[in-house]
């Protein structure tokens, strides 16, 4: 089941929110969306669940739009929350659960399952509004994953978790795309996206302006990183050809280059002036192409 998104703008009167996007996303693939708020990710996601309709272009499930038929097949966490603060987890998310078409019964084994495996068992009989924002993150995600769709639509779902329940959910999503779910999700943290998605696209003012592989994305940004660890002052490579930009840390500097010769010559002007503990060259993070494409597009 491939979704696909052709030709599709969206406006708001005299303002274009998602300028012309082109992008296809193959069964069991895991897709990522970086922008800044009101880049257009919303929007598309908002687009793609029939909440909104392009005013040109067409958004296809399986070949056909997705409609109230298809409804089951999908799971969406929004980036603003919707739960009922006053009703208790379980039959909050039976009723969400039932939405998607499952049966009572089948709606509260699968949140045992959840609860279970999100390590939160003990808050089925609590009302939301007792909850941490981070257990009400997670009660969210189980409303997302608990009908087993087979695309799966999350916007910004790590946000509000710590470290070790942000793991929780990494592995959950990463079973969905195992069992074959296609997963569409945006960030803020470009590590996350870099750690999961095989394709991203970078989106500013509704454009896309970066869009492919992991592997497309780095190699045509034609930059490299060079990292260096010494116990002296290597501000004054930063002068060398080729050097884009140089950012210091305690243990040495990192140093943006055109091409791999440059490297080089940096290598052989630092060991000229004494021993380094460490020499790499780097592929550039997403973070470095995100700020060197946005900053351009607000530039």
């Amino acid at each position: 089941m491939t979704l696909a998104i052709a030709n599709v703008t969206k406006r708001f009167g005299d303002f274009t929110a998602v300028d012309n996007l082109n992008l296809t996303i193959e069964q069991g693939s895991m897709y990522g969306f970086l922008g800044a708020n009101g880049a257009g990710k919303t929007t598309t996601f908002r687009m793609i669940l029939g909440l909104l309709t392009p005013n040109e272009g067409h958004v296809l499930w399986n070949g056909k739009p997705i409609s109230y038929a298809t409804s089951p097949q999908i799971g969406y966490l929004p980036e603003e929350r919707g739960l009922y603060p006053k009703m208790k987890v379980e039959d909050q998310l039976i009723f969400l659960g039932q939405l998607r078409g499952m049966s009572k019964g089948d709606a509260k084994r699968a949140i045992a399952h959840w609860l279970a495996r999100f390590e939160v068992p003990q808050y089925a009989s609590k009302r939301v509004e007792e909850l941490s924002k981070g257990n009400q993150q997670k009660i969210q995600v189980i409303a997302s994953l608990m009908h087993d769709p087979k695309l799966l639509i999350l916007d910004e779902p790590f946000s509000g978790l710590d470290p070790v329940n942000v793991e929780m959910l990494k592995d959950a999503i990463i079973d969905f795309r195992n069992n074959g779910a296609t997963i569409v999700f945006s960030s803020h943290r470009m590590d996350h996206v870099e750690e999961l998605c095989e394709q991203l696209s970078i989106m500013s003012h509704g454009k896309q302006l970066v869009q492919g592989s992991l592997r497309e994305v780095k190699r045509n940004f034609g930059k490299k990183n060079v990292r260096i660890k010494s116990d002296f002052d290597l501000t004054n490579l930063a002068n060398i050809a080729g050097v884009n930009e140089m950012k210091t840390s305690l243990e040495g500097a990192v140093f943006q280059i055109d091409d791999e010769a440059v490297a080089n010559t940096l290598l052989t002007n630092a060991l000229a002036q004494g021993p380094i503990r460490h020499f790499e060259i780097e592929e550039p993070s997403l973070q470095d192409i995100f700020i060197a494409k946005v900053g351009k597009e607000h530039a």
